[in-house]
């Protein structure tokens, strides 16, 4: 399922933007369909004109009934009656979707004791680990994540300790069940001043197993991410 709000904070209409020849959305929901994995693909919309877009291609697109917080939220609610074990949180924003992360994704569910499921990459420019826009998360050992935040973590006190910096790839997996539960918490302290919706499911005690993938490409953030994503197209 593929959330798709149209008026983001930081760059309003950003889904509905021209990368080459096709809008951001349509890249998204055409990179997701071709990874073959999924038994449906779904973009859930609050938008006239992002709902046109997609169901003009001949797409799969449903209307959200109510107003959201979160992505998470706005799938959850078109997901509620869907006959599903699992369902891929791919966000709307993000045009270079891959199979083989998803597919990896996909396997931490073999393990019962996974609920919620995400990606993080490798962060090694300087400039990204200081980025606000860039959303930083730590692991333990196991791989699940201690935290998330748009500050720099960890804080590189010790100047001569190698430290390896993730960035936290928008795209989750859920269980149905650890979905539905996430949409009946209210929003948490840490998710509302940091503005990262996973920090709602550690707050309430649900960790998240997370995977390192390859380079995933540019997440459309900013008007400056649309012209990373024209170069890396």
């Amino acid at each position: 399922m593929i959330p798709a709000r149209y008026a983001a904070t930081r760059f309003p209409g950003k889904l509905m933007q021209m990368l080459a020849d096709k809008t951001v959305i349509r890249h998204t929901y055409d990179a997701t369909i071709n990874t073959g994995l999924f038994d449906e693909v779904v973009v859930v919309t609050d938008s006239d004109t992002i709902f046109s877009e997609i169901s003009n291609a001949g797409g799969n697109v449903v209307m959200s009934k109510y107003e959201h917080e979160s992505g998470s939220d706005r799938i959850a609610e078109a997901a509620a009656d869907l006959a599903a074990d699992i369902i891929v949180n791919v966000q709307g924003d993000t045009p270079f979707v891959k199979k083989e992360p998803l597919q990896k994704l996909l396997q931490q569910f073999d393990d019962p004791t996974v609920r919620v499921a995400s990606m993080m990459q490798v962060l090694t420019n300087r400039n990204d680990i200081l980025d606000p826009n860039f959303v930083k998360v730590a692991v333990d050992k196991n791989m699940n994540a201690l935290f998330f935040s748009r500050s720099v973590i960890p804080y590189p006190r010790e100047k001569y300790y190698p430290t390896t910096y993730y960035e936290h790839i928008g795209v989750y997996a859920f269980r149905k069940e650890a979905l539905l539960n996430f949409t009946g918490w209210a929003v948490t302290p840490l998710e509302a001043a940091e503005k990262i919706e996973c920090l709602r499911y550690l707050e309430n005690g649900v960790p998240l197993r997370m995977i390192v993938v390859d380079y995933m490409g540019v997440e459309i953030d900013t008007p400056e991410d649309l012209e990373k994503a024209a170069k890396l197209l």
